[in-house]
Formats: C-alpha cells, structure tokens, sequence
C-alpha cells in the first residue's frame, strides 16, 4: 500500500468514477448551453438543403463599416480576401446546391447610428435571409448609449420581419487594448455580447477569437493591413466563427 494518504483515501477506480461522473456533467451542461443559444431557423437550415428546381436564392446581407466593405489597407479593398467572401465559400462548402447571394450594405466610415438610420431603406429592401451586423470598431466615437439604441433599433426592425440577425464583435486594433475591460473596444464588444443575449439573437464573438489568438502569441500585426483593417488572416479568423451557425 502506498504512503500517499491521498491514493488511501481515494483508490484509482473511486478517482475513475469520481472523474466519469465529472466529465459527464461537463458534457451535459455544455449541451445545455448550446441548446440554449439562439439558432438559425430550421426552415432556413432547410432552403440551403434544397437543390434545383426546388432551391431559390438566399440573401445574406452585411450591414456595417469598412471591414465588411473589404478594406484592407485603404484605399485598397479586397473583396475576395474579406471575411463576407469567405463567409460565402464556408457556408456554400456545406451546402454545396445553394444558390448564395452575399449582399454588402457597409460604408466605410461608417458608425451604428448612421447605419440604423437607412436600416430600413437600404438592408430590408434585399429581403435578407439573414442579416450580419459589424459596427463596434467605428462605434467607438459614439456613446454607448447611442450604440445600444442604434443596434437595438436595428434588431427590433429585423425581428418584426422574422428576418434572423446575427451581432458580430469587432476585429482587433492595434491601437486598442485587448486586456482591459475598460478599453472603448472591449466596452462595446461586451455591449454587443449584452444584446445578444438579452435580445436572444444570434452572437459572432469575433473579437473574443481575437482575443484567444494574440493571447496565445501571434502578434496583431499578423492580423491585420493597418491599424483598424484586417489582413485575410484576421478576416479567415473572422469568417470562421461568423460562419458557425450554418454548420450547427
């Protein structure tokens, strides 16, 4: 018998046991919370299964500022190297008899409280299957009053067309501090992260997959063209986790 007290009290098949059954409550509360969040329609899910004749065309729009618009290091855009493309390769990879129209909406420059005014006129009139909404990094030059009042205002207007909206977290920066919670960037992603959940509409915690990744070492100027622009390395990281929800 061994002198440890701690192999006495607790032989190796109690420890066993005692860890099947921690596991097993790890593996249901995460399933609770998963089955918890919000999701995309099931009818939704099931036009992107439909191949021709019975499929239509499915309208994604990307409401927001420069980053969505393709910026890269301005004035230069590159489209195919933005997250909206690769959105759309990801998604047409698993469903490869959809016919997919990516739709951009996005001004550069432009903040939440310009885009919920022309919500209405310029993202409803696509008549949007879903639609993305990425403002946080301009948002910054408007209070967080504003912000909450310009992104609910556009969740609401969504909603009252059963149109599924998904709240997209910011990109990095480099002028930003990404540890500290009191930094504008993280004040608003964590505003974003709010309304999702108490709207109950769908979350792309992009900035927390920003977060995770310079954490582990790789250094922001490997994500990004300029300060505030993504380089397709931060817009791949970007488009895998706005493209989530349709592999659920």
């Amino acid at each position: 018998m061994s002198d440890n007290p701690w192999e006495i009290r607790h032989p190796p098949r109690l420890i066993r046991i005692r860890n099947m059954k921690f596991l097993i409550l790890l593996a249901l509360t995460l399933a609770t919370a998963r089955a918890a969040e919000p999701a995309l329609p099931p009818a939704l899910l099931a036009e992107f299964e439909k191949d021709w004749p019975r499929n239509r065309t499915i309208n994604l729009v990307f409401h927001g500022h420069s980053v969505p618009s393709g910026y890269h290091r301005t004035p230069e855009v590159k489209p195919f190297e933005s997250y909206p493309q690769l959105v759309y390769q990801k998604i047409s990879g698993r469903f490869p008899h959809a016919v997919i129209n990516i739709i951009l909406t996005s001004i550069g420059g432009e903040d939440s409280v310009s885009g919920a005014a022309r919500f209405e006129r310029d993202v409803l009139c696509h008549k949007p299957d879903v639609i993305f909404i990425d403002y946080a990094l301009n948002d910054r030059r408007q209070p967080l009053e504003k912000v909450e009042a310009a992104w609910l205002g556009m969740i609401s207007a969504a909603k009252k067309h059963d149109i599924p909206v998904i709240l997209i977290t910011p990109t990095g920066d480099s002028t930003a501090d990404l540890t500290d919670e009191r930094d504008p960037l993280c004040q608003r992603a964590a505003l974003i992260r709010r309304l999702a959940k108490e709207e109950n509409v769908l979350l792309a915690d992009v900035f927390a997959s920003w977060q995770a990744e310079v954490a582990k070492g790789t250094p922001q100027a490997d994500l990004l063209s300029q300060p505030n622009h993504p380089n397709l390395r931060g817009h791949a990281l970007a488009a895998g986790v706005i493209a989530a929800p349709f592999s659920r």
